[in-house]
């Protein structure tokens, strides 16, 4: 697999290198050793996928606090997705920055994102799956999350009105940093 750095510290974009014969393909989508010796530490305790019936869907930003923080590794198992981090990390040179990735089977495309990085993303085609292999249980109690239409942030979605949101993700605060920037 071909692990690259992205302009955020630590977000990193994992692109497999499927072995084609007769049968098919096959391609290793994590190893622990590999990942290890690219700096990136996250042991994956549970794995989730959320289904998302119509293009235009917004699932969030989110992420958890301390001391049950999670990095996922996230990946589009069906459809195709435009996927977002934001850099919450405080002391981080790129706090506050975005950026985005185009998720999509066809490639495999897969996204690490650590700790204390916002998540989000909007389906792009109808029936997208979102697969996400997660460090921590999740706790309710500390799911957190910003507007994914902040301003400050000034995140250019393909469809700047989602088509499907959930009242809680329309109800997350805005960010209060003023030294968030527009992108990474």
């Amino acid at each position: 697999m071909i692990i690259r750095p992205t302009v955020l510290p630590g977000v990193v974009v994992v692109k497999p290198e499927p072995v084609a014969d007769e049968r098919g393909s096959f391609a290793r989508v994590y190893s622990r050793r590999e990942f290890s010796a690219n700096g990136i530490e996250a042991e994956f305790v549970l794995t989730a996928t959320s289904h998302n019936a119509r293009a235009g869907t917004l699932r969030g930003l989110h992420y958890q606090a301390a001391p049950f923080a999670e990095a996922k590794l996230v990946s589009c198992i069906a459809g195709r997705a435009f996927d977002v981090v934001v850099d919450l990390r405080p002391g981080s040179r790129r706090y506050g920055h975005w950026i985005s990735v185009e998720l999509s089977p066809e490639d495999g495309t897969q996204l690490f994102i650590p700790e204390s990085c916002a998540h989000g993303f909007q389906t792009l085609v109808p029936n997208t799956v979102i697969h996400y292999q997660l460090s921590a249980e999740y706790r309710a109690e500390l799911s957190r999350g910003i507007r994914w239409d902040d301003p400050k942030l000034g995140i250019d979605w393909p469809y700047p009105e989602p088509t499907v949101i959930s009242a809680r993700d329309r109800a997350l605060p805005w960010t209060e940093a003023a030294s968030l920037a527009r992108s990474a």
